[in-house]
């Protein structure tokens, strides 16, 4: 069908996320009810992904590839985040939200952001015309993807297991993967969407490369915002007091388990060079420390190199 809105169908993805935000929201405000929070955002990367793809109509391979990637990302994260809340019983993120409107709508708000945002690449290559073949830059991508949504998942099964022993009841998940890292499932997200940002970079273009926005936001939110910094004050409040847990804090990295990583992506066409590169330096986050400090974790450099004559 190609063009819905605009060629990139940006506007067509902003306007399905916030209705589809918009209706959970509804649900919630009146209900009382946000055991589909997390369910709603989940799905919606699902119903972009595929909506874009068939309207798009092209099906060229790494548009297929791209679009079943995120949704079994999103299919296995909302299916278990719903089992889990509804194991659960409530979503005590929503306390301080429930009684007051404003709030809730913040959240709703800054949560058809996050899916929007985060989902640029899938919607961009399921756009554009371009169909290169494969190339070395998709394989890295797709590994990083399959690395990543694995240590996702494997986290976040080994902490349910945890929290659902009774005998565990009291402690903080030191197992598994959390043995390494204090927050291994974000670390695995964060992974597979740069994955899905590098198996998109064959078809990038021009300004087409701002999608590098979804990954770049996807990381400072979990790292600085709503992710690890709640999660930690939360758990500093519980087990703060406690002299082994201060000791697994300030041992275990908090959020890659294997140590510093680096990558650099460059792209040459046309006359003009434009180098990417990404440092995930990260010293503070990748180092075991009982504090963040955003201006030495992360460094991010983009340089536009114009050579044409």
């Amino acid at each position: 069908m190609g063009t819905v809105i605009d060629s990139h169908f940006l506007a067509l993805t902003a306007i399905v996320t916030v209705g589809y935000q918009l209706l959970f929201f509804v649900i919630t405000a009146l209900f009382k009810f946000d055991k589909v929070t997390d369910f709603a955002g989940s799905t919606n990367f699902i119903i972009i992904a595929l909506l874009t793809l068939i309207l798009k109509g092209s099906w060229h391979f790494r548009q297929v590839v791209l679009t079943f990637l995120a949704v079994v990302w999103g299919l296995r994260l909302a299916l278990f985040l719903l089992m889990r809340i509804l194991n659960w019983g409530e979503d005590r993120r929503f306390d301080e939200m429930r009684s007051n409107l404003g709030k809730l709508a913040i959240f709703w708000i800054f949560q058809a952001v996050w899916v929007w945002t985060v989902s640029l690449p899938v919607t961009v290559v399921n756009a554009s015309d371009r169909d290169p073949s494969v190339q070395a830059v998709d394989v890295i991508g797709w590994i990083m993807w399959s690395v990543g949504v694995s240590i996702e998942a494997i986290a976040d099964q080994q902490k349910l297991s945890f929290k659902n022993s009774p005998e565990n009841r009291g402690k903080w998940c030191n197992v598994g993967l959390w043995k390494y890292s204090r927050h291994p499932n974000y670390f695995g997200e964060i992974f597979l969407w740069w994955g899905i940002f590098v198996a998109s970079t064959p078809v990038l273009d021009g300004a087409e490369w701002l999608v590098i926005l979804g990954p770049i936001f996807l990381t400072l939110l979990l790292l600085f915002i709503s992710g690890i910094p709640l999660l930690e004050e939360s758990a500093d409040k519980k087990f703060g007091n406690m002299p082994a847990y201060r000791l697994y804090k300030k041992t275990t990295r908090s959020t890659n388990p294997f140590g510093s990583y680096r990558f650099t992506l460059i792209q040459s066409g046309g006359g003009a060079n434009l180098t990417c590169s990404l440092h995930f330096l990260m010293n503070s986050l990748l180092q075991p420390s009982d504090s963040i400090a955003p201006s030495s974790v992360w460094k991010f450099t983009l340089v536009v190199e114009d050579n044409t004559l």
